[in-house]
């Protein structure tokens, strides 16, 4: 599964590195972990659909903190069992007959599992103000019966699940080439 979206960011680094620098001197900086910004790569090989989304904690759950009361640990179950679904969360053509094959969702929010393999970006981390961040990172493997038809990709019933993002950056390869776009709960579609 991690070969087409590990394979994403080394493809699209021109992308980036434009929409960076645009960023950097719209605000000033960049930083990669922004709240209420997201980013999600999307990569099509043959029938085969990769997803991956990262996103601070924030954006997610609404905190970033370890989850202590009932109400955060209620929370941060529901987020976790949202994103476990990505065919509610990211709105694709119907015809294209995507069935979900994987998932992977992980965040410290969530706990360790003895199985997992935990990079360093799992972990909560401190910024220069040393102010507590988190994120949620999220993989998925989705086969298409038929790939032609995706077309589209929506993600209103993301920005619905979790209002606390305000942006997605949205990378993708596909046989029709490579393309990137800023999309919002105002903008949440894209073509293919």
């Amino acid at each position: 599964m991690r070969k087409l979206i590990l394979a994403l960011p080394f493809t699209l680094l021109p992308l980036s590195l434009a929409h960076a620098d645009d960023h950097a001197h719209e605000h000033g900086s960049l930083d990669k972990h922004e709240h209420g910004m997201s980013t999600l790569n999307l990569a099509l090989e043959g029938n085969q659909l990769e997803i991956e989304l990262e996103s601070p904690a924030m954006n997610i759950v609404g905190f970033e903190h370890a989850a202590s009361s009932d109400a955060d640990q209620a929370t941060v179950s529901a987020a976790r069992a949202a994103l476990e679904k990505p065919l509610t969360l990211f709105s694709l053509p119907a015809a294209a007959g995507c069935v979900v094959q994987a998932t992977d969702v992980e965040s410290p929010l969530f706990g360790h599992d003895d199985h997992d393999d935990h990079d360093d970006h799992d972990e909560m981390h401190a910024d220069a103000k040393g102010e507590s961040h988190s994120d949620i990172d999220a993989e998925y493997a989705l086969t298409c019966s038929k790939p032609e038809a995706l077309t589209t990709l929506s993600l209103a019933p993301f920005f619905q699940q979790f209002p606390g993002t305000s942006k997605v950056q949205v990378q993708l390869i596909a046989p029709s080439g490579q393309k990137g776009a800023e999309l919002t709960p105002a903008s949440p579609a894209m073509d293919f």
